[in-house]
């Protein structure tokens, strides 16, 4: 991280630095420059037309105070159009003048050493031009140092802030290791949270999504063990049931009391097998704790499906099964395979307990209702109800009302997968009483639903 923090930032001062320094040698060249075309326009001011021509009026005194330089050695010549010198350094000449410009700047060298020269041509009184010439010692001098105390800060202040990040960074890393090594060291079976303090945002939500996956995978482990656990003993008695009526036929030589038996264990096994359907639909509810995954669902052609594959165990019961308002197509969205867990379930219980004591014939409706924005899923029958401070209990897992109890089928947990079922989807459940005040009414009540 410090790496890929310092290493940009190195690159960027740098390029700064770079910058900064051409930008400052320009113009300070510029104030050198400007210094030595001022001497120029001075020796210029000094130049008169006699008698002879064209002469300098500076004594050499004169001109040595002029051009006086401390660390700098100074040239100068006066020269005529044609070159020839009118005071000066002889030998000292320039690039001529280019466009229309009165003076001009340029490197050369003279008697073995590099020069910053300026030409300085004028007219008046006649033509000439003026040549300064001078070493460079101080511009070099001036942009060594220049560079000197641009960069040795520039580095001394990136090594501070790399210090300082160095810190910083593994300070706000110091709980990651500790949360790594809190991890490494934890038992497989130990999904408790795990103590995080957090120095940065990202370590926070880092420590709240770990302990979160925590929270998932125990509550995984809970329902399978639950799940086990309602397994083993559920299944105990039908299966201690199905041991007896198999010692008992054993022990008999008589073919009618094998067939008895074994009709008996028939019907244990049916029992036994639909427990295990119900303990794994509620096992995969559990387990599901998102939404599940909505498409659209045509809600009439569904039940439909679900109430004619019933028809057979209804008509063998002696139960009039009947479906209202599947005529007209209704496109819902939901999971289909959670609205086909309900509708088993409620007409299963319907057929097990939704006969009134006595009656020689009774029927289950499946009724598919419409309401502003609202779709009513119903399940009646005309059997003894269930009284309404009985209601909530029911829906509790284990939970089975008298009939149940005297009947001994069913384990109560029909009415617990519906109403989690239920909850997945986003539904209502309510529990009612049938028409006329009989039996009961199961009703899932979808919001928002749409006609096809």
């Amino acid at each position: 991280m410090l790496q890929h923090v310092m290493l940009p930032l190195a690159l960027t001062w740098l390029v700064g630095t770079v910058v900064a320094l051409g930008i400052a040698n320009f113009f300070t060249q510029q104030a050198f420059d400007r210094a030595q075309l001022d001497d120029a326009y001075t020796v210029a001011s000094n130049v008169k037309l006699s008698e002879d021509g064209l002469e300098l009026t500076l004594s050499p005194r004169e001109v040595s105070a002029v051009l006086f330089d401390q660390s700098e050695v100074i040239y100068f010549a006066v020269v005529r159009p044609d070159g020839s010198l009118v005071a000066g350094h002889a030998g000292l000449h320039t690039p001529p003048i280019r466009g229309a410009r009165d003076y001009q700047f340029s490197d050369i060298a003279y008697q073995g050493k590099d020069l910053r020269a300026v030409t300085l041509h004028r007219e008046e009184p006649t033509e000439f031009d003026v040549i300064m010439a001078q070493t460079t010692l101080s511009r070099s001098t001036l942009l060594r140092r220049l560079l000197l105390y641009s960069i040795a800060p520039q580095v001394v202040l990136l090594l501070v802030v790399a210090w300082w990040l160095r810190r910083a960074i593994q300070d706000d890393l110091a709980p990651l290791a500790r949360l790594e090594q809190a991890v490494d060291r934890r038992d497989a079976s130990d999904l408790t949270p795990v103590p995080v303090s957090a120095t940065t945002r990202d370590l926070e939500r880092l420590g709240v999504a770990l302990n979160a996956l925590l929270e998932r995978v125990a509550q995984s482990v809970r329902a399978q063990r639950e799940f086990a656990g309602n397994v083993a003993h559920e299944l105990r008695t039908p299966l201690a049931g199905i041991r007896a009526l198999a010692d008992y036929g054993l022990a008999r030589q008589d073919p009618a009391v094998w067939r008895e038996q074994l009709q008996r264990i028939a019907g244990s096994q049916a029992r036994a097998s639909h427990l295990v359907d119900q303990l794994l639909a509620l096992a995969l509810a559990d387990e599901s704790h998102a939404a599940p995954q909505r498409e659209p669902v045509m809600l009439n052609e569904l039940a439909r499906e679900v109430v004619l594959r019933h028809l057979p165990r209804a008509d063998a019961a002696g139960v009039d099964l009947g479906a209202l308002g599947l005529e007209e197509p209704v496109r819902i969205q939901a999971s289909a395979a959670l609205i086909e867990g309900i509708l088993n379930n409620l007409i299963d219980n319907a057929l097990r307990y939704g006969r009134s004591a006595g009656a020689a014939m009774s029927s289950i409706t499946v009724a598919l209702e419409g309401a502003p924005g609202q779709v009513v899923l119903s399940v009646i029958d005309d059997g003894p109800g269930i009284p309404p401070e009985e209601q909530l209990r029911l829906m509790q897992r284990w939970a089975q009302g008298p009939d149940g109890e005297r009947l001994g089928q069913g384990a109560g947990l029909g009415l617990a997968i519906v109403a989690r079922y239920a909850q997945l989807l986003d539904a209502r459940l309510e529990l009612g009483s049938g028409p006329d005040g009989r039996g009961l009414r199961a009703s899932l009540v979808f919001a928002a639903a749409a006609p096809a």
